[in-house]
């Protein structure tokens, strides 16, 4: 048979709505996190996406100047790491101004 039959293996399983719940509150504490480490000129965004291999949190963000810094994690995961995830995408965004800002005269002439 065909790998696109509706007999190619056992379907996957949903998420539970617990699961759901407990990647969205430690999404909200990554990106809360993240923003009480960053002056308001950062935007900090957050998402969870699903795929074949289960449920995924992202946590972006765009610093004033710059490109877009981000991070996924897993909802096994815990505290410690998301409290330095929040630590690294800080330190990650102000790197990426200060580039931007040290690249941004010389690009202009």
């Amino acid at each position: 048979m065909h790998g696109n039959s509706p007999h190619a293996g056992p379907a996957e399983a949903e998420p539970s709505i617990e699961s759901r719940r407990a990647l969205r509150r430690e999404l909200v504490d990554v990106a809360t996190s993240t923003r009480a480490l960053l002056s308001d000129e950062f935007v900090v965004g957050a998402e969870i996406s699903g795929n074949t291999d289960g449920l995924q949190a992202t946590v972006a963000v765009q610093p004033p100047a710059g490109s877009v810094v981000s991070a996924g994690f897993d909802p096994d995961e815990d505290d410690a790491t998301a409290e330095t995830l929040a630590q690294e995408l800080a330190a990650g965004a102000v790197f990426e101004a200060k580039r931007a800002a040290r690249e941004g005269p010389r690009a202009a002439r």
